[in-house]
């Protein structure tokens, strides 16, 4: 919490390097720092190559910059990563079980466990969705879950992403910029692969076709177009997957039936990984000046003949004022605790809490219950005077749109700084595909990292970078040494040196 000291995961509490981190602390004492200056340059160009980038939005100019990359992976034991899939696993059933539930009969809220203003009442909740079942009975089909460490062994959920997460693609590139730039780094490691994520993507969407679809499934990613921030990332998976990036505009519906608009005629199509918000999905529905989605597309949805992924209104499940019951669903629709923590949450609106969070805004962050990205959030230890006042204005003129949590001592992992090696902040989003056949989950995800001093906020739109995830493995020898050799091969097709170090 606030004024604890934060635990290094490299070299734990006792300052002895951790057993995942031997290896990486025995190559960064042999590498000289301008040796991983000269890569880290090397991994920019690569990227600026590729043509990774992301939008900021309201900035002037050209708003398209690369996220920064680190070059020290973020590691986590087998162990480890062992209990985290579990407690993932059982968050993601337990909020598709939720938002079968609150479309459908309510019990959870006819049973007071949440109170249903909270959720009928949340401008998240779609009474479109009433009464009506996706195929298969899943709602969020693609969920990233954004994990705080705290300890050895002390993981919290910050947040849940049931929407549209982003990210993966960094997730994906990251590794391949590690392969390239580090092939022997890599293959001293027994890293588990995160190739297959496309793949395990494109099984999970396929798995959601409607029954009205009786040959193999047709799948298009549905993007907002190149403005929107995660363009890249909608090509990138698209490409991945093997499947059409398409914009509305791409997309009509005759007789409830979605088509793709292609130059061969129109092509029926079965499955939509959406990538845009409900709001915009189709103006017959929801906002009627919406020129980004698909006229009549929830009237097919409705009538069972195409699928979305994932499902409109899945946002009530991961607004921040619902975080705070999210283990009260694991309990009520599983029967078990929560394996992961929540972080200890205040709800501005009530006014007990809120007089709470008040008098304690110096040491407490404040979020907006519908933000994302970093955006309109106070970091009460890190903010002036004058930020503290205007957030108590804030709160004061709109309680029911503010949360709070505790500044949490955030773990650290070393990072590539202008001084050399230091500890930075991390978080890490690992990505969770849900399917009527189960769940599935590559080992590892996006971790973040706050690259200025002392600061907590990991959002790239504020100023933060990404770092490769590893989860070691004893059994995966062969698959990572294969997946490391594929990787050089393509990368000095291309052009590209020999690498490594």
């Amino acid at each position: 919490m606030a004024g604890s000291a934060a635990f290094d995961e490299m070299n734990g509490l006792d300052g002895d390097v951790r057993g995942p981190y031997a290896e990486i602390a025995r190559w960064l004492r042999a590498t000289p720092r301008e040796q991983l200056y000269r890569k880290r340059e090397e991994a920019e160009l690569l990227f600026r190559r590729i043509g990774i980038t992301f939008a900021v939005y309201g900035e002037g100019g050209d708003p398209e910059r690369l996220i920064p990359f680190d070059l020290i992976p973020r590691i986590l034991a087998r162990s480890e990563w062992e209990v985290l899939s579990r407690g993932l696993s059982q968050r993601v059933r337990a909020l598709n079980a939720f938002l079968a539930d609150v479309y459908g009969t309510r019990e959870i809220l006819r049973a007071g466990r949440i109170p249903a203003m909270l959720v009928t009442g949340n401008e998240l909740y779609r009474e479109q969705m009433n009464g009506f079942t996706p195929p298969g009975g899943i709602y969020t089909h693609v969920c990233g879950i954004d994990l705080v460490r705290t300890g050895p062994e002390q993981f919290h959920v910050l947040e849940d992403n049931c929407r549209t997460p982003s990210g993966v693609s960094y997730m994906l590139e990251n590794r391949e910029a590690m392969l390239r730039l580090f092939p022997r780094l890599c293959a001293r490691h027994r890293v588990a692969p995160i190739s297959r994520y496309p793949e395990e993507l494109l099984t999970t969407l396929k798995s959601a076709a409607p029954s009205a679809c009786k040959g193999v499934p047709t799948v298009v990613l549905l993007t907002p177009g190149p403005f929107n921030s995660a363009y890249y990332e909608h090509c990138f998976l698209a490409d991945e997957m093997g499947v059409e990036v398409v914009e509305g505009a791409d997309l009509f519906v005759q007789d409830r039936v979605v088509f793709m608009r292609t130059t061969a005629g129109p092509k029926r199509v079965d499955v939509i990984y959406r990538r845009i918000d409900d709001e915009y999905l189709d103006p017959d529905c929801f906002l009627p000046e919406s020129m980004l989605g698909v006229p009549g597309l929830m009237a097919a949805y409705r009538a069972g003949n195409v699928a979305l992924a994932n499902a409109p209104g899945c946002g009530v499940a991961d607004d921040k004022a619902i975080y705070p019951y999210v283990p009260e669903m694991i309990r009520f629709y599983l029967a078990e605790e929560p394996l992961i923590p929540n972080v200890d949450t205040y709800l501005c609106e009530r006014e007990e809490e809120r007089k709470y969070v008040l008098a304690h805004l110096d040491s407490l962050v404040v979020k907006l219950a519908k933000g994302s990205g970093g955006y309109g959030m106070l970091v009460g230890p890190h903010a002036t005077r004058d930020m503290r006042e205007e957030f108590r204005a804030r709160i004061l003129a709109r309680p029911a749109d503010y949360i709070a949590q505790p500044t949490l001592a955030l773990s650290t992992c070393p990072t590539v700084a202008e001084q050399g090696i230091a500890p930075r902040h991390v978080d890490l989003r690992p990505f969770v595909l849900a399917s009527a056949d189960g769940i599935r989950i590559l080992p590892g995800g996006l971790t973040r990292v706050a690259l200025r001093e002392g600061s907590l906020v990991v959002n790239s739109s504020q100023g933060g970078g990404t770092k490769d995830t590893w989860v070691l493995e004893d059994d995966l020898v062969a698959a990572v040494s294969a997946e490391s050799a594929r990787s050089q091969s393509q990368f000095q097709s291309q052009g590209g040196g020999p690498g490594g170090c």
